[in-house]
């Protein structure tokens, strides 16, 4: 069994802890009617909801239901504690399939599930934006029912991976090829700039894309690890374009915030440039890092040694509770260790969202 802990911003219960109210220790999440049967595999949060997606590919949510992010309301939808996400209003989830991908903007949600062929070439949105957030065309502005983006991925293609921040998203396919879409006014996509209202294509990309990583008005796309492939698009605000690397690093992982991108380097150390005014790029002398989770304006990392770190903008407590002036600057905290733990467990995941912070804890396989 998995214990999943959260902190930071609830106040419309988007921590699934049974209350509405922030908190700046980890409490444990409730799950109704059933804690899921398998791990969580992936977090993705939005402005006041949250997803979390198990190995199995069973979904939940808990959160703001209005926007439609959630998915079609149903059971306890004031209770805040995280249930099966209801996608279809027929109750027929397998047209969906095994969902295997997920990404928020603020007010709408992304899956991407397997075909009956086993590929990756089904992409739903459901929730609400006026700027082409869901990506289904110009009229389609809520839905809370999962709606099967058209026409896309192209034929023989499949997607990859899937981003996304604010107001745009951004899929990368298997081609190599990247599309985005959504409220694209500083180019995060490409020209012309202005709303994109369903996936575009990103010209002018001279190497295969394999990953892509969303800021509030930027798109960051990389090569394969070690190719040294990597192109930023859009706003150069807090620098993320002029000081971003030439040259990327050899690296096993890539996050960004709304202003700051993070690459996890394979020998466990963290680069990352942008925004930094509540001390949100990684402080020096972080211990060797495993595993990394970016939020809107935080980090949460887990380092090599078994401990949950996170630093940055901290208001809502999502940095834990010892802060100045609200953030987390120049240094870390600790907000989970495996030291504190059963001997028989160990801290399996970390996620972090719009102001919160998630620990998964997990037992150890025998």
């Amino acid at each position: 069994m998995q214990a999943v802990f959260a902190i930071g911003s609830n106040g419309s219960g988007q921590l699934g802890i049974g209350h509405k109210e922030d908190v700046s220790v980890p409490k444990p999440a409730h799950f109704h009617p059933d804690h899921p049967a398998s791990h969580i595999s992936k977090i993705a949060a939005g402005g006041n909801h949250t997803l979390l997606l198990s190995e199995s590919g069973d979904l939940y949510w808990s959160g703001d239901v209005s926007s439609g992010a959630c998915g079609i309301s149903h059971g306890l939808t004031d209770m805040p504690v995280f249930q099966p996400v209801c996608l279809v209003h027929n109750g027929c989830e397998n047209q969906i399939g095994t969902i295997v991908l997920l990404a928020a903007t603020w007010d709408a949600s992304f899956i991407v599930s397997r075909d009956d062929f086993g590929k990756r070439t089904k992409i739903f949105s459901f929730g609400a934006g006026l700027n082409g957030e869901l990506g289904s065309g110009e009229l389609t502005i809520r839905t809370a029912a999962a709606n099967l983006l058209p026409n896309f991925p192209p034929k023989g293609t499949e997607i990859i991976d899937l981003a996304a921040s604010m107001g745009h998203a951004v899929t990368v396919l298997d081609n190599g090829d990247a599309y985005g879409w959504g409220n694209c006014r500083k180019s995060q996509v490409g020209e012309p700039a202005g709303m994109v209202y369903e996936p575009r294509k990103i010209d002018g990309i001279d190497f295969k894309v394999t990953r892509a990583v969303c800021t509030k008005e930027a798109t960051c796309l990389l090569g394969a690890p070690g190719s040294g492939n990597i192109r930023i698009l859009g706003s150069d605000k807090w620098g993320i374009v002029s000081t971003s690397p030439q040259v990327a690093p050899l690296w096993v992982d890539v996050g960004a915030g709304w202003g700051a991108i993070y690459i996890l380097k394979q020998d466990g150390t963290l680069q990352g440039w942008g925004r930094d005014d509540h001390g949100q790029l990684p402080p020096s002398n972080l211990p060797r890092i495993k595993q990394i989770a970016i939020g809107s304006e935080h980090a949460v990392v887990l380092s090599e040694d078994g401990h949950v770190l996170s630093w940055g903008w901290g208001e809502h407590g999502n940095c834990g509770p010892q802060i100045e002036n609200n953030d987390v600057k120049g240094r870390w905290n600790v907000i989970a260790s495996s030291k504190f733990i059963p001997d028989n467990s160990r801290i399996t995941r970390v996620g972090a969202g719009c102001a919160t912070s998630w620990i998964c804890i997990g037992g150890c396989q025998r």
